[in-house]
């Protein structure tokens, strides 16, 4: 997923805020799903833990790329590797462990998720 850097994620020297970077994974995250016409109510992946990786930074009107791979799938979590790109420079990497939740418990995730999600498989 491709993103543009606006103002609103930088700092006075045009600098992207370190939290930024989540929320650029979290979207990524997202439109593999909303992609597929898969909305979820009810239902969906929170951060179990994470670890984050800064290696460069992104400013403002760069153009960044966030690439998600799913390392492992079980029956109700999964652990993905996200990272940001600059043209062809890696500026970011976290390691995350997502759950899967329904109706506020930990679940089973759907075939239909694991179908989509093994496209990412690495």
């Amino acid at each position: 997923m491709k993103i543009r850097i606006y103002y609103d994620a930088t700092d006075t020297g045009g600098i992207v805020y370190h939290t930024k970077y989540l929320e650029f994974c979290e979207q990524a995250r997202s439109e593999i799903f909303f992609s597929n016409n898969i909305f979820f109510e009810n239902e969906g992946y929170v951060v179990k833990n994470l670890e984050a990786n800064f290696i460069k930074s992104a400013k403002l009107g760069n153009i960044i790329e966030v690439k998600t791979i799913i390392k492992e799938i079980k029956s109700a979590s999964l652990n993905i590797v996200q990272q940001i790109y600059k043209e062809d420079t890696k500026i970011f990497e976290t390691n995350i462990k997502l759950v899967y939740l329904k109706n506020g418990k930990i679940s089973k995730i759907p075939q239909k998720h694991i179908k989509i999600l093994n496209e990412y498989k690495n």
